[in-house]
């Protein structure tokens, strides 16, 4: 099962839509988590902004009361009556002074002030241990305190200023870059995207790959339709060109065999009119069987050429009907031939191929088997037909080569002939016309199956 998952998953990512996913998913995935990580900065930055404003905005605002009623401001600041300012503690060394919040209360009060500020420990701030009861608002008991910022600065009338500036303390959301499932989010939304963008741009290639094997099983293949972006209508009208240029060569092709085949009628009929003329009966014999030879592989050889061409339809046809009716042809002509189960219902076809195709089979099972057994049957949606003879079959590792023109199996068998070695290649051309297969089978119990693959 292990081993099954990995193979599967091992030729997913060898395929172009596996490389298209893997790119996107990695590229995207790593966008987003930098776009995150620019939009942490960015929200941090923002946070820093808005606290030194708040600070500047406060000490703005003290300077301006205190220029106004400077005695009754630093009272209250003393007796820590304004919210979020007090006069500094003595002794508060700014160590690590903030340049960007002296620069701004600078802009604010300007060159004269000389400000200084930077944010201190709050311990600095409140050196009590224990908040003042007084000072604490409903509902903030055990709450972290402020943080601090200790300004000086000099004012309108030359006095040098310290103040404590106080703001409560704000915690920032944790970072959506530290939560897996955040990341485990933009992972599955990478993949799910990248995995339909791969199969949209694959698609054309896959009908490229399907019609590339429709033509590899049959010569008369539908051409395919040219959509797509420009460079996949050319490839797809190269392939349809190439298709059409093939159909054309194998046309010309059959043109000139049956020229041939027609043009050499004539020749050999008045060959076997001079050959009955011959008088010694034995040569004469002899002579008339091997013009019989000449002219069954002339008419064979055209059937080859043609089989590898056929223009006809398809059809729906019922196919126990079809081979129903063959059988009890062959029967009329004192074949032994049976029909021994169907298979039911109807299948998609070029009939007059099919018919030849079966025939081809059936006439070799007779010639080499001495009968010939059919069986339809129907498995995993494909039809199979079943011709089986009862002859001594042929040795396993010349199955394949049956099919070659001109290769004949054993012909003195009982009850067989000699031919012209080419009817199992013309049976397989013709399945081809119609997207079928023929394959070669010892059967169980002696005799030679030829197997018909084809849709259902």
């Amino acid at each position: 099962m292990i081993a099954s998952v990995l193979a599967r998953a091992r030729n997913f990512f060898r395929s172009l839509v596996g490389h298209i996913f893997l790119l996107l998913t990695v590229g995207m995935t790593a966008a987003a988590v930098v776009a995150l990580a620019i939009a942490e900065q960015t929200r941090h930055l923002d946070f820093e902004r808005w606290r030194l404003q708040r600070v500047v905005a406060s000490a703005a605002d003290i300077a301006q009361r205190l220029s106004h009623d400077p005695v009754r401001i630093e009272a209250m600041l003393n007796d820590k009556r304004i919210m979020g300012a007090r006069i500094a503690p003595g002794g508060i060394a700014l160590t690590d002074p903030d340049l960007a919040l002296a620069g701004a209360l600078k802009a604010r009060f300007g060159e004269h002030s000389d400000p200084e500020a930077g944010q201190v420990p709050t311990g600095l701030c409140f050196p009590s241990n224990k908040a003042d009861p007084d000072n604490r608002a409903a509902g903030l008991i055990g709450a972290p305190r402020p943080d601090c910022w200790v300004v000086r600065f000099t004012d309108g009338t030359g006095e040098r200023r310290s103040l404590a500036l106080y703001l409560p303390r704000l915690v920032k959301p944790p970072s959506t870059l530290a939560n897996p499932v955040y990341l485990l989010l933009i992972l599955l939304s990478s993949a799910g995207l990248a995995i339909i963008v791969a199969r949209f741009v694959a698609k054309p290639l896959r009908r490229l790959e399907q019609a590339a094997e429709a033509f590899s099983v049959s010569l008369d293949p539908e051409e395919i339709p040219e959509r797509g972006p420009e460079e996949v209508r050319a490839a797809l009208s190269t392939f349809n060109l190439m298709q059409r240029r093939v159909r054309a060569g194998f046309a010309e092709r059959t043109q000139l065999l049956a020229a041939i085949s027609h043009d050499l009628q004539t020749p050999l009929t008045r060959l076997r009119l001079r050959l009955e003329l011959v008088e010694n009966e034995e040569l004469r014999t002899r002579l008339l069987q091997d013009h019989q030879a000449m002219m069954t592989l002339v008419r064979e050889g055209l059937d080859l050429a043609a089989s590898t061409e056929s223009q006809e339809d398809w059809s729906v046809i019922d196919i126990d009907s079809l081979l129903t009716s063959m059988v009890e042809d062959a029967q009329d002509l004192g074949a032994p031939v049976r029909f021994l189960s169907g298979c039911g219902g109807t299948v998609r076809v070029k009939p007059n191929a099919l018919t030849r195709c079966i025939a081809n089979l059936v006439d070799n099972a007779v010639k080499y088997g001495g009968s010939a057994d059919i069986r339809c049957k129907r498995q995993a949606g494909r039809v199979l037909i079943d011709v089986r003879d009862h002859g001594v079959g042929i040795p396993q590792d010349q199955l394949d080569q049956m099919f070659e023109p001109f290769t004949r199996g054993a012909a003195g068998q009982p009850g067989g002939r000699p031919g012209t070695g080419i009817g199992l290649t013309i049976a397989r051309s013709l399945a081809l016309s119609f997207e079928a297969s023929v394959k070669l089978a010892n059967a169980a119990g002696g005799g030679l199956i030829a197997t018909i693959d084809m849709k259902a």
